[in-house]
């Protein structure tokens, strides 16, 4: 099973500007993608809409987004939390060596992974991206399941920011999976 892409060019008035010409000029914007026009991924899409529209899902990511904040709030306490940020349905979290000076752990040490390895036992999935943990959980996510993913972060900081750590990659760690950590 594949997945259905579908992709969007979008630019600012000024860029379009500078490319947008006379045909006989032969200057034009060539940008595209082998995404355009794929009917099944634009029906697809249509049908996300048509879900967004009623069952009220950007409301819901309010109050989803909210319990994210939440559960997570304590961490801003954490002596090796410099910061908790959050855009919506998406939560960051900035693991360092010294909070008082933001002083980042060697990009070496790897600890967003033995964050992500931690959760990975524990049966959650969180995104590593160097010293940095991310929850970009999907829209069907349950209250109680993102206080599981804070949970699991919160044990997963605590392990990854002891003094000394080493990152195994685990024996059935999938050899196409890139490590973004």
């Amino acid at each position: 099973g594949g997945s259905l892409p579908l992709a969007a060019c979008m630019t600012t008035d000024e860029v379009y500007s500078a490319f947008y010409d006379d045909y006989p000029t032969l200057r034009a914007f060539l940008h595209s993608h082998s995404y355009t026009g794929n009917p099944l991924a634009c029906a697809a899409a249509l049908a996300t809409l048509d879900i967004f529209e009623e069952d009220n899902v950007i409301e819901n990511n309010k109050a989803l987004a909210q319990r994210m904040a939440s559960s997570t709030a304590h961490l801003v306490d954490h002596p090796n939390v410099s910061e908790v940020r959050q855009t919506g349905m998406v939560l960051a979290i900035e693991m360092v060596k010294d909070k008082a000076t933001k002083e980042a752990y060697p990009w070496q040490e790897r600890r967003g992974l033995k964050v992500f390895q931690h959760a990975l036992e524990r049966g959650a999935l969180l995104r590593p991206l160097g010293s940095v943990v991310y929850f970009l959980p999907p829209y069907v996510i349950t209250p109680e399941q993102i206080d599981f993913l804070a949970e699991v972060a919160s044990e997963g900081i605590d392990i990854a920011t002891r003094d000394s750590v080493s990152v195994a990659v685990p024996k059935d760690f999938h050899p196409g999976f890139r490590d973004p950590g």
